[in-house]
């Protein structure tokens, strides 16, 4: 085998997460994400929940239809974020490069550890032992020549499963007459496309090379190469500079008219944007502003703002891009910056020989704050720092709301 890859994937994460601390909710369908009542999505749930069709992205009052006795919780991000280090601190001890999908998920490159098949086994078998002794949580394991191949694996015996797939052969073998669904990048629109056409089944991609090219062009070639089991894709470690935008967006829980209070809510939308980007020492070449009406029509404007990595900076440009959107009530509100930068490649401004200006840009932001704090009441005194927890901020938005 030239690669030896291992996807592990975490069963259930949230909910496994929220199981293990209180036993009590073991065996009940537990859904985490917004409430009952709320507007949001199922963000995951036991495989209790599954039971009765609930799915991860499911709306909210849908799961509660199906499933009214449920258990629903809001999700704990920072703690499932501290749990996430320490998986992937035991998973990457066995890699020689590690690419980390999501929390909860990953490949890993154990080629040079293990040498051949009976040692990637050993090490998968390692890897789920020690998850469930260390952390009290249990992962799927799939051991692969390949990057579609070994996250095939680790779906095929879900939860707490172990499979391998060593050839190319023994990939197409498997999933000859699934559905395209199973291969790379095929999501529902395109399997719809293909569905259309009568190409139903990866035999079906296999059989009708040229009506898939014809139909897709550069993924489509991509998805007959898969249907051959073809991917010599590499495990690249994921560096947060590769990452196209830094945002952040909160959902309203009831539509909003007042535009005032979407220009308060860019605050700190702006400050955690802010905070995020420091953290790994990026800058924005450009601000995005994300806005969804009532009736679900979304709209993204954008423009360039060279080295934008002041909150105050972020906001001003936002709040510019909102004063020229059609005024209808709005669902969801987001900022983000794009054309991503590390501290190297940055280029300095004459703000960088000025202290002056960084203070009066602080200055600015502390302005904001002040008014903020004053006209909904509120105290950052302290605690500013919370904002940035998703649960918080979503509260805070809320009560601003509510107070506007």
């Amino acid at each position: 085998m030239e690669q030896i890859i291992i996807h592990v994937d975490m069963d259930a994460f949230f909910a496994s997460v929220e199981t293990r601390d209180n036993p009590a909710l073991r065996g009940k369908p537990l859904i985490i994400g917004a409430l009952p009542g709320e507007r949001g999505v199922v963000a995951t749930c036991s495989y209790e929940a599954r039971k009765y069709g609930i799915h991860s992205a499911m709306n909210i009052k849908e799961a509660y239809r199906l499933c009214p006795n449920g258990i629903y919780m809001r999700p704990d991000i920072d703690k499932y974020k501290a749990i996430s280090n320490q998986l992937h601190e035991i998973w990457n001890t066995y890699a020689s490069a590690a690419e980390t999908i999501a929390l909860d998920e990953a490949y890993l490159d154990v080629k040079e550890l293990a040498r051949d098949l009976d040692g990637a086994r050993r090490i998968a078998r390692t890897i789920k032992q020690r998850t469930r002794d260390e952390l009290g949580l249990t992962c799927s394991v799939g051991v692969a020549y390949s990057k579609t191949a070994a996250k095939t694996a680790s779906e095929e015996k879900k939860p707490d499963g172990y499979f391998e797939i060593p050839s190319a052969k023994d990939f197409v073998d498997l999933i000859i007459d699934r559905d395209v669904r199973v291969l790379h990048t095929v999501g529902e629109m395109t399997a719809e496309k293909l569905h259309a056409f009568g190409i139903r089944t990866v035999r079906d991609v296999q059989e009708r090379q040229e009506t898939v090219v014809r139909l897709l062009g550069k993924q489509g070639r991509w998805i007959t190469r898969l249907a051959f089991g073809i991917d010599e894709r590499k495990v690249t470690p994921y560096r947060p500079q590769d990452a196209k935008s830094i945002g952040r967006e909160v959902t309203f829980q009831e539509d909003v008219n007042n535009y005032g209070l979407l220009k308060d809510v860019l605050v700190l939308l702006a400050l955690c944007v802010e905070h995020r980007a420091k953290r790994h020492g990026l800058h924005g070449n450009g601000v995005t502003l994300k806005l969804t009406y009532f009736d679900m029509k979304g709209i993204t404007r954008s423009r360039s703002v060279p080295d934008c990595d002041s909150a105050d900076a972020i906001y001003q440009e936002a709040a510019r891009l909102l004063d020229n959107v059609e005024k209808r009530p709005v669902r969801l509100v987001g900022v983000s910056i794009y054309n991503l930068s590390g501290e190297e490649g940055r280029q300095l401004t004459l703000e960088d020989y000025f202290a002056e200006a960084r203070q009066q840009r602080n200055a600015e932001q502390k302005r904001l704050l002040t008014e903020l704090q004053t006209r909904y009441r509120l105290d950052f005194a302290g605690h500013l720092d919370q904002i940035y927890q998703a649960d918080t901020l979503h509260r805070t938005v809320e009560y601003m709301r509510k107070h506007s």
